[in-house]
């Protein structure tokens, strides 16, 4: 992969870990690799590489996870309605279920991909919907793959965006429910209680 031009680096406030991300942001797509470090639930690596369609659609996800005698990896990529989900793993984590999803069917319809150890991945809906500039008010909900760290499960989910203001878009997926302050490009600067922005 050629370099990227621009680098997002998120402090973790839920935990011990910082967050990277290599980006090159394009008028109607995104590249992006990066590199998570966090210490819990177990210290561990999540390194991921993505890359978008026009449109900000999701094409690919690859994520590696990491940690003292296990290994695991899982890559999504699009294939017309629907996706493939490759896995692999090494050495034993503990007693959670297997990298990817069981049946990739359940995830027809989702066009982005949410990796949970990333404030980076809420950029994808937030372009590909419009939400940067929209009235407040503006909201939608959306089919979602998410990729829990360090499992790598990927979980069919729904999740809500909601234009506040200018600057602030609310997040919501169940229970959840938090304001997320993006830059000018859609970018998350701050991640209320996760994440927040350095440079």
């Amino acid at each position: 992969m050629s370099p990227l031009p621009r680098a997002l680096l998120w402090d973790r406030m839920v935990e011990v870990g910082t967050d990277i991300a290599l980006v090159d942001l394009r008028p109607d797509k995104l590249l992006a690799h990066g590199q998570v470090v966090a210490a819990e639930p177990v210290p561990h690596a999540c390194r991921y590489q993505l890359t978008t369609v026009d449109g900000f659609a999701t094409d690919t996800m690859t994520v590696e996870s990491e940690g003292a005698g296990w290994q695991r990896e899982v890559r999504l990529e699009r294939t017309g309605n629907s996706w493939r989900v490759i896995t692999s793993e090494q050495g034993k984590f503990g007693s959670v279920q297997l990298p990817g999803i069981v049946d990739p069917g359940r995830l027809g319809g989702v066009l982005d991909v949410d990796l949970e150890a990333t404030a980076l991945t809420n950029t994808l809906p937030i372009r590909r919907l419009g939400l940067l500039g929209a009235e407040p008010g503006t909201t939608h909900t959306v089919p979602m793959a998410w990729i829990r760290v360090p499992s790598l499960q990927v979980i069919p989910v729904e999740q809500t965006y909601t234009v506040i203001d200018a600057d602030t878009i609310r997040y919501s997926s169940g229970s959840f429910t938090a304001d997320l302050t993006v830059d000018k490009d859609g970018f998350v600067v701050n991640y209320p209680g996760y994440a927040s922005l350095v440079v």
